[in-house]
């Protein structure tokens, strides 16, 4: 009877396990993302509304395409769009749904010594840094935030790897990179959303905004289930239409920090 009981409680640790796993899905989003807070608001209200734990892995936007190419995650939200293209085209992922949006902003020293305020637009703002050689902070991370600034300058065509000691390649996440760009006075380019969520502002402000190329819009992606037989598809299914529901817009748009919008939904209702 003992040695049954103690069947009876195995098996049930294991169907409850395997029930665990099968509701569970990895989700990898970047530092962004997740230094904004919105996930800690989304997260609990998606595991009530439709039984899905999600575990998300924070990396850059490159570091998450490699994972969803590996099929190590089971779909990505990023926000980089010529390479988010290019992995649904090399078959990684299924299709690419754009969920929401927001804007990058060029964050300075108050005193703003290259005159950044002045600028009418992006452009003339990277113009002046480059032009007076003050500290510039690089994430140098392949996230999304760094693919844009690269093709920002080379937009311009200007060659940051020919650039002196004044611009300084990190490899850290937008928190980090913001500390560092703290501590010694310098620009960097950062989403308006982890910005915002920043606590370590000291003398840091916003002092170029609103071009249009600043556009920066964040993407699901399902990993391809052909491609990797193991993904949760049917589970990223359930997250894609919740992400895309007038609950989802409603959150997203309502989520602020001192009274600021971080985001603005934009994804197309599923029909």
């Amino acid at each position: 009877m003992i040695r049954l009981t103690k069947l009876i409680s195995v098996l049930a640790f294991l169907l409850c396990t395997n029930m665990s796993f099968a509701d569970s899905i990895k989700l990898a989003v970047t530092t962004s993302f997740n230094n904004s807070g919105l996930s800690d608001v989304l997260l609990p209200k998606i595991e009530s509304d439709i039984g899905v734990n999600i575990k998300l892995l924070v990396v850059g936007t490159g570091q998450a395409l490699r994972l969803g190419a590996s099929g190590d995650v089971d779909a990505i939200l990023v926000h980089s769009q010529k390479a988010e293209e290019k992995f649904v085209n090399d078959g990684h992922g299924s299709h690419r749904r754009e969920i929401m949006y927001n804007d990058f902003v060029i964050i300075g020293p108050r005193a703003d010594p290259a005159n950044v305020r002045s600028a009418e637009s992006i452009k003339e703002a990277f113009e002046l840094i480059k032009d007076l050689s003050v500290p510039f902070i690089s994430r140098g991370d392949e996230s999304g935030t760094h693919k844009m600034e690269m093709s920002l300058w080379r937009s311009f065509d200007f060659r940051p790897n020919h650039f002196g000691d004044w611009y300084k390649s990190v490899g850290s996440g937008m928190g980090a990179s913001l500390n560092i760009s703290a501590s010694i006075g310098a620009y960097i380019l950062s989403d308006r959303a982890s910005w915002l969520n920043f606590k370590n502002k000291s003398d840091l402000d916003i002092l170029f905004e609103g071009d249009k190329l600043l556009f920066n819009q964040y993407s699901f992606i399902p990993i391809n289930p052909n491609r990797h037989k193991h993904v949760q598809s049917a589970l990223t299914k359930k997250l894609e239409s919740w992400l895309t529901s007038k609950t989802a817009e409603t959150m997203i748009n309502s989520y602020k920090i001192d009274g600021k919008a971080l985001f603005k939904f934009n994804a197309t209702y599923n029909e």
